[in-house]
């Protein structure tokens, strides 16, 4: 994504650790993007030569199964939490807060995880994965 996307100030609270090959991810990203206008959130791409998973405590097959966010703590926060605190901070929690309900929790959960397990080949599916690297492969469901 470009510095516009990348938008990170020493004022970010989470850090999204995206998949930049993924269609569909790239378009929520920069949807989320144009909306952080307090620069709570901060962009990492996954798939980007220079992206060290080691440096959070995680491996590329980690990254690569679900979406990991960095609290500027430094805790990680995967899945769902993701999302729900993104959304958040960008003041459109109420959007997502539906999924602290259990039932609805774990409807969401169920359906992220298969988005997660097939974005890769949706994304080729449609065309619109040109992942040159071996680094957007995903070898074990997390």
């Amino acid at each position: 994504m470009n510095d516009k996307t990348n938008k990170a100030s020493a004022a970010w609270k989470l850090k999204l650790l995206f998949d930049g090959e993924c269609p569909f991810c790239k378009r929520e990203i920069a949807w989320m993007a144009k909306r952080n206008k307090n620069g709570y959130l901060a962009f990492e791409d996954i798939t980007s030569p220079n992206f060290n998973p080691a440096s959070y405590g995680l491996t590329q097959e980690e990254v690569m199964g679900v979406i990991h966010g960095i609290l500027n703590d430094g805790r990680v926060i995967k899945k769902v939490d993701v999302f729900i605190e993104a959304y958040r901070l960008i003041g459109l929690g109420w959007l997502v807060a539906p999924l602290s309900w259990p039932i609805i929790r774990s409807i969401g959960t169920f359906g992220y995880e298969i988005f997660a397990r097939y974005r890769v080949p949706l994304g080729n599916f449609f065309g619109a994965r040109s992942c040159s690297t071996n680094s957007c492969s995903i070898r074990k469901k997390n």
